[in-house]
């Protein structure tokens, strides 16, 4: 999710320890003086792992999606990341806690990132080096104020009010709120399960995924007859679904003929198509691009956020291209309002 959630959700954590936080043979309250230093562990911690953002290159767009959530976000990483994180946190508050407690608090604080961010449709590496899998739970945007707003909040009085028990009720609504986005999500597969049934359709599986910002508003896709499709279902009292478009499944030899399957670029499509889940159709807004369908501005579109782009006179060691596309405007909000409140499709 977005830093400040991180944050808020990893001081969260080191503010609900019981131990790190007390004075010596005390279950209570951290001391005012350590209190402040213990939050800021947990934030910096909280958010540690997303420097993976530093591993990129200019010859090769695509290796940062390969690297973040990956190793960093990763189950096994976790008391790595809380030795390195604890040992440079000690330097500052030796003369206040104990090493072993620094590490502590660090760990917990690191281990909430990744399992944060494998509640989003982006994906984690869990489960590297075992695994390439990028799980993806689906629960919740990766900005939802819902979500952050109140935990932020609660962080804040368990600094003001300097007790615990506001930082641990922080921590209980987040996974009440992570909990409420696994039921509204399956709600939301269903729906998309039965209007696929509805066409005539019997898809393998079908997706969901959170819009932007909420747990109503979801988009579904599934496969049907090498086909995409995909709609906006609102999962409220009354589910309601907001028919969307269908798009072809990317066909290499058909939608792009001339490129060798040798070349660096084909071996880049192979890569983005293990980021996307597969989810790959050539995007109509470029003749040589390929975009990423589950992402998109309004949930019951194809057009993806970001994705590919090809160049047929490229050599063959040369890299595809990352594109980012976000077409907001006024129209599109108003729209992606109108299904959030659950108004008819006037389109």
């Amino acid at each position: 999710m977005d830093p400040l959630s991180q944050g808020a959700l990893g001081a969260s954590a080191a503010l609900s320890i019981p131990t790190p936080l007390a004075p010596t043979g005390s279950a209570s309250a951290a001391p005012p003086t350590h209190r402040l230093d213990v939050a800021a562990m947990g934030v910096l911690a909280g958010m540690a792992a997303d420097l993976d953002i530093l591993i990129r290159s200019d010859v090769d767009p695509l290796l940062f999606l390969e690297y973040h959530r990956q190793f960093t976000h990763s189950l096994v990483f976790i008391p790595i990341a809380a030795l390195m994180l604890g040992t440079v946190f000690y330097a500052f508050v030796r003369r206040q806690m104990r090493y072993r407690d620094t590490v502590l608090i660090a760990g917990i604080a690191y281990a909430t990132h990744g399992l944060l961010d494998a509640c989003t449709s982006y994906g984690t590496l869990l489960f590297w080096p075992f695994s390439d899998a990028r799980i993806a739970w689906n629960n919740v945007s990766v900005i939802d104020p819902l979500f952050t707003v109140p935990l932020f909040v609660l962080v804040v009085m368990a600094l003001l009010k300097k007790q615990p028990l506001w930082a641990r009720m922080g921590f209980a609504w987040a996974l009440v709120y992570l909990s409420l986005g696994v039921w509204q999500h399956e709600r939301a597969v269903a729906r998309g399960a039965e209007l696929a049934l509805s066409r005539g359709h019997t898809p393998a599986a079908v997706d969901a995924k959170p819009s932007f910002g909420n747990l109503l508003l979801f988009k579904t896709i599934y496969e049907y007859d090498d086909r995409y499709y995909v709609d906006a279902v609102r999962v409220g009292w009354q589910p309601s679904v907001y028919p969307g478009e269908s798009v072809a499944k990317l066909n290499i030899s058909k939608d792009i003929p001339w490129l060798d399957p040798k070349s660096q670029q084909a071996q880049d499509i192979e890569r983005f198509r293990w980021f996307s889940a597969g989810y790959l159709a050539m995007d109509p807004r470029g003749e040589y691009r390929i975009t990423d369908i589950r992402y998109s501005i309004l949930p019951n579109r194809v057009r993806g956020l970001w994705g590919i782009e090809l160049n047929p006179n490229a050599a063959a060691d040369t890299h595809a291209a990352f594109i980012s596309t976000r077409e907001v405007d006024e129209s599109k909000t108003a729209l992606f309002m109108s299904m959030l409140r659950g108004l008819p499709d006037k389109t």
